[in-house]
């Protein structure tokens, strides 16, 4: 199903998941085990994050070598497990940066043979490894270009034009969102005048960036809707766990953290602690926006299910 259906077809605030593939050759079997514990709250939908290849430079006797490699493949076949094992449906991540179009399209026909049907469409990062484009090739610059693409399948529109028996997808388009800004915008209205471009484009809905003030949620929601977006904009969480990432948090994703959280953790005497208090704040964010009605909220939860099982249980979910 549709993440647009699931959302028009629930009656209270859904709850939905994001992970990450392991690293290059690591162990599926613990990311099985946080998909084990997640299913349990009959999550509609869960994403999966996609990473393109990076460049790294090693010194070996013969010199400096440049080495080109993906850390984190798997997102396809993650994907495939989800939606067959799980029953739940997966929503993988597509991105510009790192991939051509071509590679794009030949993903993009792949999630139709597994029957996935959900996308999210990402710029990626911006020190992803560019790939040169030989041999006639093109990639997508920005979100809104990749939102076109996809836009375009779903009319039937491939880059070949001769193929035969080319038929539309069917997918459900989702996009990025800011509630402080994209790192890369002048100002908030700038990045709101963006993101209009990738609805009028095609996109189906929207997910935000992780926040820590749920005012920054209502008043980048008020001014979307002021703009004419009228799509679901879906508030993205994560439950802080640890006192490093009072710092990495935001030098990472380029959000605020509001002193009531970050002072209570500076004084915590260990993680457990920070953990508690994590999740302590989590739970009111969730309640207020669940007593708002937000149409779902997203969890940042990468690898460590451990977080999100306390907040459900403190939830009583």
């Amino acid at each position: 199903m549709k993440v647009i259906e699931h959302l028009t077809k629930a009656k209270d605030t859904l709850i939905s998941f994001e992970i990450i593939p392991p690293k290059r050759g690591g162990d599926i079997h613990s990311l099985l085990q946080v998909v084990d514990d997640i299913a349990k709250f009959n999550p509609p939908f869960i994403d999966i994050t996609s990473h393109a290849a990076e460049v790294t430079y090693e010194e070996t006797p013969q010199g400096i070598k440049r080495k080109v490699k993906r850390k984190r493949p798997g997102t396809l076949g993650i994907c495939a497990l989800i939606q067959n094992k799980y029953n739940v449906d997966a929503v993988p991540h597509v991105l510009c940066n790192g991939f051509t179009r071509e590679e794009t399209e030949d993903f993009l026909i792949d999630l139709q043979y597994l029957g996935i049907e959900n996308v999210l469409a990402l710029r990626g990062e911006e020190n992803s490894y560019q790939k040169p484009l030989l041999n006639g090739r093109s990639a997508n610059q920005y979100a809104v270009d990749l939102v076109r693409q996809i836009s375009n399948m779903n009319k039937g529109i491939y880059l070949e034009e001769e193929l035969i028996d080319a038929r539309p997808s069917n997918f459900c388009i989702g996009v990025a969102a800011y509630p402080e800004k994209h790192i890369s915008a002048p100002n908030l209205d700038f990045d709101i005048k963006q993101l209009k471009k990738k609805i009028e484009a095609g996109a189906d809905y929207v997910v935000t960036q992780m926040f820590y003030d749920n005012r920054h949620y209502f008043n980048f929601l008020e001014k979307c809707r002021a703009t004419g977006i009228q799509v679901p904009i879906l508030p993205g969480l994560k439950i802080l766990t640890s006192k490093k990432q009072l710092t990495s948090i935001p030098a990472n994703f380029h959000i605020s953290l509001p002193p009531e959280l970050t002072d209570p953790v500076l004084e915590a005497k260990d993680d457990e602690e920070v953990l508690e208090i994590g999740v302590d704040w989590a739970y009111n964010q969730v309640t207020e926006l669940i007593e708002k009605k937000v149409p779902a909220i997203h969890f940042y939860i990468m690898q460590n299910s451990k977080p999100i099982r306390l907040l459900m249980k403190k939830l009583e979910f």
